[in-house]
Parts: structure tokens; C-alpha cells; sequence
């Protein structure tokens, strides 16, 4: 089978401005995924998808191979799914057909190359059409969070039939990460969401799965692997 990793990363970011290619650690954001992608025996090339000149360099220049994303793909309201669809259907006409689509966000730096080839195997394993990377969540609809009502009160998001009172009472559930995403490539062309075909996902732990947004999480992305490498270098 061939894979490929795909990188999607837009110029116009607001919640932290320029934030793809901001320094983190001494590295350009985007470099974390490019590198971990390179790591992995079982992916052939590694791409990343923008309509950012300066993003583009950047990433040439790490070993990634560049695909210029239209426009019209690149706005705040623009869908992912069809930044997808477009790169494959680009990486088709230049390198041929492939069947394993992998993306790798640079918001999530702390990801392992480990965790990445477990979400390529487990959907293989599974027969699914995607496997996500999932964290257990700080919160949950079943017991602490809530929805207003148009009368002006409030109410859990899933009331429970029977009255709960601990935590553990309630099904467990999980964020969606954006540390991976592994896909058949059909499957996406074929559809318009994640959800719109079968599903499987492997658990990542919290200190991993850290999506860069803004200011905030970039300084935990910071603090967190500042403590990683001291650990490595104690």
C-alpha cells in the first residue's frame, strides 16, 4: 500500500497570527509534523498543502514536497474536507494513484511517530474507512456540561434517563484530537465528512494531544515540551 502524509496549513490564521511557521523550541511549527512524518518507513512522501509563500519555503526547504492550495480553499469558512480532496486529486495527476491518505496538522506538535503509525495499523486492522486520535475529555455531556434553554434556564446537554451522581456512572468520552487522521483515500473523495462512513481511533494521552489555537496553547505546547526535553537530556 502506498501512503502518503499530508499537511494543511493556511496563511491567514487569527487566533494566533502566522502560527504555522511561529517559532516553537527553535523549530517552525510545521517542521514537528514534517519531521515526524519523515520518521515513518510506511509513508512514501510527505506534502504539504498551502496558500502561503512563506509556509511553502519553509516546508520545501524540511524535505516536504509543496502543493499551492487555491484561494477559495484557504478562507476561515473554507472546509478542510475539500483542502483534501483538492491535494489528492493533485498528488494524483503527478504521482499517481496511492490508497492511504494521512494528515498531520502543525497545530499538534507533541505527537509521536509512534502514535502515528498505531492509527495507520488500526485502521487496517479495523477495515474502517478513518481512524481519529481521541483524548479522554476534561468534561462530559452526561454530567457537567450544560445547555441554555430559551427560557433562560439550563440543563445537561444529555439528560440522563435515571438520576446520576458520580462520574463514573456515565459512558466515558473522549475529545477529538487533531494529532492524526488516517483515511482511505476513496472514502474521501467519495464523501464530505468524517462521520459520513465507518470510524475507528486510538487514545492518545493529554501531554501529546495538545492542539495549538492561540497564545495559550502555544505556551502549554511550550511548557510541555520543555519539561520533555529535560527529561531527555537529564
Amino acid at each position: 500500500m502506498i501512503n502518503y502524509a499530508f499537511i494543511f496549513a493556511r496563511g491567514g490564521s487569527k487566533g494566533l497570527p502566522g502560527k504555522n511557521i511561529k517559532l516553537l523550541m527553535g523549530k517552525p511549527l510545521i517542521q514537528y509534523s514534517v519531521e515526524v512524518a519523515l520518521k515513518i518507513s510506511s509513508i512514501d512522501k510527505v506534502f504539504v498543502s498551502t496558500d502561503d509563500d512563506d509556509i511553502a519555503k519553509v516546508s520545501n526547504s524540511f524535505g516536504a514536497i509543496v502543493i499551492k492550495r487555491p484561494v477559495e480553499l484557504a478562507q476561515d469558512d473554507s472546509p478542510e474536507w475539500q483542502a483534501w480532496k483538492h491535494a489528492i486529486d493533485w498528488v494524483k495527476e503527478r504521482y499517481g494513484e496511492f490508497e492511504g491518505f494521512v494528515s498531520l496538522p502543525a497545530t499538534s506538535p507533541l505527537r509521536s511517530a509512534e502514535d502515528v503509525e498505531l492509527a495507520m495499523l488500526r485502521r487496517s486492522n479495523m477495515g474502517a474507512d478513518i481512524c481519529i486520535a481521541v483524548t479522554p475529555a476534561s468534561r462530559s455531556p452526561y454530567f457537567n456540561m450544560v445547555k441554555k434553554l430559551d427560557d433562560g434556564l439550563i440543563e445537561l446537554v444529555n439528560k440522563p434517563v435515571d438520576s446520576i451522581s458520580r462520574r463514573q456512572d456515565v459512558p466515558e468520552v473522549f475529545d477529538i484530537t487533531t494529532v492524526v487522521y488516517a483515511a482511505d483515500v476513496e472514502f474521501i473523495m467519495n464523501n464530505n465528512s468524517i462521520f459520513d462512513g465507518s470510524v475507528t481511533s486510538v487514545e492518545i494521552p493529554k501531554e501529546r494531544a495538545v492542539d495549538i489555537d492561540d497564545e495559550i496553547d502555544f505556551k502549554i505546547a511550550e511548557i510541555l515540551m520543555q519539561e520533555k526535553r529535560e527529561i531527555v537530556n537529564a
